[in-house]
């Protein structure tokens, strides 16, 4: 039996920018945990680009599609399914646009509700386009934020309803929020580089992008960057 690492997650706000070749080099050093699709999202003034394939981080990613992507904040994934099949629309981060903007979601983790949130979903009206439980974990973000006063407070009231195991990055147009299970199943932690402030699955991806280590994320915590706070 070979042992999988299920996926890698990694996230920065930089007003400093290019921070799409930042999470790239993350990424990198987080391609032993999931080797079959990669993808990085990004903010610039508050516009939401992306870009994600099946393969690995060297080969989806060239300097053409870093230097488009830029962002003063950016959310990667590399993934190894736990959920659906190895499709490239399966490939993360998740991204929505919906009435109250944008967000790109990257989850490392295993739900074990995904039935009934998916039955629930679909008699709301849902239509989905992944076969993945991130996907879920998105969709209530977006429908808890339309009544919730902040992308923070929608991610604080969502994952309530999510059981089993994530840690999750979660890119607005303004924040950068992470999230960890109650249980701490999954590994996040936080570092900072100048300005910048770090999230990744292994303290790995911290040093890769010169960034110093900060501390793990508590399990049942969440944390919110806006403006660099």
């Amino acid at each position: 039996m070979s042992i999988h690492e299920e996926c890698g997650v990694f996230g920065i706000y930089d007003p400093a920018g290019d921070c799409a070749r930042t999470t790239y080099y993350g990424l990198y050093s987080l391609q032993h945990r999931g080797q079959e699709a990669c993808g990085i999202a990004t903010i610039n003034d508050r516009e939401l680009s992306y870009h994600k394939d099946l393969g690995l981080v060297g080969d989806v990613f060239h300097q053409d599609v870093l230097d488009r992507l830029g962002g003063t904040m950016a959310v990667g994934h590399v993934r190894y399914s736990t959920t659906g099949g190895v499709r490239r629309e399966n490939a993360q981060p998740l991204t929505l646009k919906y009435v109250k903007g944008t967000l790109a979601v990257a989850h490392n983790g295993n739900l074990v509700n995904t039935p009934e949130l998916r039955t629930s979903f679909e008699y709301r009206g849902a239509i989905f386009q992944t076969t993945t439980d991130s996907e879920l974990i998105a969709y209530a973000i977006a429908q808890e934020r339309l009544r919730c006063g902040s992308a923070e407070e929608a991610v604080c009231q969502a994952v309530k309803g999510l059981r089993g195991a994530f840690s999750l990055i979660v890119m607005s147009a303004r924040k950068l929020i992470a999230a960890r299970d109650p249980w701490g199943f999954r590994p996040l932690c936080m570092g900072r580089r100048g300005q910048a402030v770090v999230f990744a699955s292994e303290s790995c991806a911290l040093d890769a992008v010169g960034a110093a280590f900060e501390r793990e994320i508590d399990p049942g915590e969440i944390v919110v960057v806006e403006d660099g706070q």
